[in-house]
């Protein structure tokens, strides 16, 4: 049976002038010629992405979508109707998000979590923004352990931290004092399990376990120096900005940012100034 929505190893049947057919037990899927792998003839194996059309046919493509059923994605919405937000998701035919799978109104433009799954009723693949019912914190405390490495995509921005799906399958926080590089919606980045609470949410850290508050300063005054090179050798911030703007800059906790420059500071590299740091002129 043909995963719909997913990769396939399916042989080809017989060519067309159109393209080559797939057979399946699900009946032959066509695959355009634009998409036939160089070299490939009939009897071959093929990995395909299998699909419906904006006609509404099963049809295969070697074009690698953004998310296939059963994942979670950061997609960006094209166009919204009344019945529905259309995603590029990598593919000719953009995904639906229908009217009631969204949590808000989707504008187009703008970046969403979204979760792809197949509609029963319909038959099609579809995304959808309310993630509750998808993601399986209820299960973590058996399933995780504390330290343990996952995968986390960037899933959200709040006052506090930023939200991650960890490992496809849970929703977590990361703290805004443990990110030190910047980070944008759909970023997949290597993580760790810091905490798992009494209530099921899961904090997660970048760092990795062991790792000293040394090697933590040492890190964000890298990032500070890559920064003022950037910038030139000027930043408009110092320590005693607020930590709000300390962060909107840096992307770290003020804690961290003035141990980082207390550090470049003695070390000769940096002139700090009342409300800005620039690096030191070359004597």
């Amino acid at each position: 049976m043909v995963d719909l929505g997913n990769y396939n190893e399916l042989e080809i049947a017989r060519e067309v002038d159109f393209g080559v057919y797939l057979t399946s037990e699900d009946g032959d899927i066509l695959l355009p010629r634009k998409y036939i792998p160089e070299g490939a003839q009939v009897g071959d194996k093929v990995r395909v992405f299998v699909y419906r059309d904006s006609e509404d046919r099963v049809i295969a493509t070697n074009l690698i979508p953004n998310a296939t059923v059963r994942e979670f994605a950061c997609l960006t919405c094209k166009d919204s109707t009344d019945f529905g937000a259309f995603l590029d998701w990598g593919l000719e035919k953009d995904l639906l998000v229908p009217l009631h799978n969204q949590k808000d109104k989707m504008r187009p433009g703008r970046r969403y979590c979204v979760y792809v799954y197949l509609d029963e009723t319909s038959d099609r693949i579809v995304g959808t923004t309310k993630l509750g019912k998808y993601l399986h914190n209820d299960e973590a405390a058996t399933e995780l352990t504390e330290n343990q490495e996952v995968e986390l995509l960037v899933a959200g921005f709040t006052e506090i931290g930023i939200k991650v799906i960890i490992d496809n399958r849970y929703m977590g926080m990361l703290y805004k004092n443990e990110v030190f590089k910047e980070l944008h919606m759909g970023d997949k980045i290597r993580g760790y399990i810091k905490t798992i609470r009494p209530d099921n949410k899961i904090d997660v850290t970048l760092r990795k376990p062991g790792t000293t508050g040394l090697s933590e300063s040492s890190e964000a005054a890298d990032k500070i120096m890559e920064v003022l090179e950037k910038a030139k050798g000027y930043l408009p911030v110092s320590d005693s900005s607020s930590p709000d703007e300390i962060y909107r800059i840096m992307g770290m906790s003020k804690k961290t940012f003035k141990k980082a420059i207390g550090g470049l500071y003695k070390a000769g590299k940096i002139e700090i100034d009342e409300d800005s740091i620039r690096l030191k002129a070359d004597e």
